[in-house]
This record gives C-alpha cells, structure tokens and sequence, in this order.
C-alpha cells in the first residue's frame, strides 16, 4: 500500500508542478517507489530487472535535471513550459525518451517487464508512462518536430521487428508498447491532445490484456495455447482486445490510429504516415500469433497434452469493463474533434 501510494504522489506530483525540480522530484520518487515491487521476488532475474531500471532511470532523472539547469542558465525560467534553449530541449528529448523506453534508448525495457511480475509489469507500461508523457506534453510546442519524427518511426520499426521471434508474453507486450510510443511520438509535435487520446486507450487496451494474463496465469505462448480451457470467454475476449491493440477496424485501437495518419496527412507529412502505416504490419503479425495461440489452435503434439481445469471464479469487474471498452469505443470517434 505505502509503495502504491508513493507512486500515485510521484506521478500527482509531476504532472500537476510547473517547476523542474518539483517535476524531477516526482520522477524520484516513482523510481525509487516501483523498485520493491520489481525485486518483490527476490528471484535473481527479478534483482537484474531492478537494477536496470534503477541505472536507466537514474541516468534519465540526471539528464531532465541538466537540460533544465541548462535552459535555467540560458533563460533564467523554471517553468516547465518555457523552454526555449535548443541544446536543452535536445537533451531533454533524449531524457525522455530514455524514461519512456523509446528507442534507441529501448533496450531495458523489455528486459524489465520480463523481470517483473505482471501487476508490475502493468504498472510500468502504464502508471510508469504517465509522467514522461506528461513532460511532453507540457514541452511539445519547444521539442524539435524532425527528431521525435525520426525516434518514432525508429520505435515503431524496431519495436514490431524485434517482437516478431519473441516467446515470452511480456516481452512481446514490451515491443508492443515500444511501437505504440512511436505513434505517440511522431504526433505529439502537431497535435500533443491525439498523443494524450493515443496514450489513454493504449493504457485501456494494455491493461486488459495484462489483467487477463494474471487471471488465466499464463507467462508464455506455449502456455497460452493450454489457456482457453480455464475460461474460454475470457480468451475469446482477449483475441479481440489483441487485434483492438492491433489497430484493426472496428475496434477501439483503429481509432487513434486513423487520427494520427488524418493530422499527419493534414501536416504535408503523408509518406511519414504511409511508413509508419506499413511498419504498424509489423506488429499486426505478432498480436495475430498471440490471438492464434490464445483461441485458434489446439497445441500441436502428438502427445497427450494435459487440458487445464476449468475454473469458475467470476471474472473482476474491471477486466470486463476494460475489455468492453477496448473493443467498443469506435462509435464515440464524431465526439473527439470537439475534444481536441
């Protein structure tokens, strides 16, 4: 309860302070405060985790404190909106998307999520995004268009390339994450609210599946395919809420897609949104083989396999209503241009 608390302080903190060094506080104390939940196992893969993270974050929090100083030397402004100086807005990008995982900095975050337990896991892909994505929201009119242009459509490639040959859920949920933050990145210069609508339904749909490992327990695909047993309506439910992740129409997930290649469009930027369009395939194939395993085949020995038993609990109430809206919230679409 105390580590959960300093989290949601942490994150409160961040995103409602205007001042750098109330924002790099909160930072710190989210780092410091999701440490014991990584390293809860005591297993040695789990201390390996903790202590990437720690290093990254560390190196991270470092980097936002420079560029702030640097902008405060320049500028003589703390305000988290005024920054101005274009070696410190530079430095900042880097920072941020070191916290966030996006590439080229993406290199702990699978490893971490694969170190960690589930709930964990889903809180770093989800609370743990909150402020960095904040901080880019705040400073998207200072940050420089072409290089969030270039990281973006560098995290949608490699996040779906380097899902592709993954066994391990969690680490596919990792590359999965790192290509979602490529369709954030590449728009947050133009329309930093789309990024925002992007992130909140990225959280809706990640959270569902998350949720729905823990219930079923399955940590990889060999064991997804054994899963259907255990609750076939929860994993008929988890093919669609996959797909929704997958950006397929007409589901939730093609929603935020759709605006973003409209505003990119809009922006003159149309072979950017074709790229990214084409890269987003990538990925596609990896949530296809995650749903394949999870509702469509039976494993494929010729050994007796031993079917799981069924289980009877009721499923929670959140998963329901996060699997509901991941896949139904197409229809409000004629509603988001009076929100943004």
């Amino acid at each position: 309860l105390m580590y959960a608390l300093s989290l949601l302080l942490g994150t409160t903190i961040t995103i409602t302070s205007n001042h750098w060094i109330m924002a790099w506080a909160g930072l710190e104390i989210n780092t410091l405060s999701i440490l014991p939940l990584i390293a809860k196992s005591h297993h040695p893969r789990a201390i390996e985790a903790a202590t990437k993270y720690f290093m990254t974050q560390a190196t991270a929090s470092a980097l936002v404190l420079f560029s702030s100083m640097t902008n405060a030397w320049h500028t003589g402004q703390w305000d988290i909106t005024q920054m101005t100086h274009t070696t410190s807005c530079l430095i900042l990008t880097s920072a941020i998307a070191m916290k966030l995982g996006m590439v080229p900095f993406h290199f702990w975050f699978p490893e971490v999520l694969q170190g960690s337990p589930i709930i964990t896991g889903l809180i770093l892909s989800t609370i743990m995004k909150l402020p960095p994505i904040a901080l880019l929201y705040m400073t998207s009119h200072s940050l420089n268009p072409t290089l969030l242009t270039l990281m973006a459509i560098m995290s949608a490639a490699l996040g779906g390339w380097m899902g592709l040959n993954q066994t391990q859920i969690r680490k596919i949920l990792a590359f999965s994450s790192i290509s979602h933050l490529g369709w954030m990145a590449i728009i947050i210069p133009f329309s930093p609210k789309l990024t925002m609508l992007n992130f909140y339904l990225y959280v809706l749909m990640t959270s569902a599946i998350f949720l729905t490992m823990n219930t079923v327990k399955v940590l990889k695909l060999s064991t997804l395919m054994t899963s259907w047993t255990k609750a076939p309506a929860l994993n008929t439910m988890l093919l669609l809420t996959l797909l929704s992740l997958a950006g397929l129409p007409p589901l939730t997930g093609f929603l935020p897609k759709w605006l973003i290649i409209q505003e990119l469009t809009k922006q003159n930027m149309a072979p950017t949104a074709i790229i990214i369009s084409l890269l987003s395939l990538l990925g596609l194939f990896f949530y296809l083989r995650l749903a394949y395993c999870a509702t469509i085949t039976l494993p494929p020995h010729t050994t007796n396999h031993m079917k799981q038993w069924h289980t009877y609990k009721p499923t929670s109430t959140l998963i329901a209503i996060s699997i509901v809206m991941s896949i139904m919230l197409l229809p409000i679409s004629p509603m988001i241009p009076t929100i943004l």
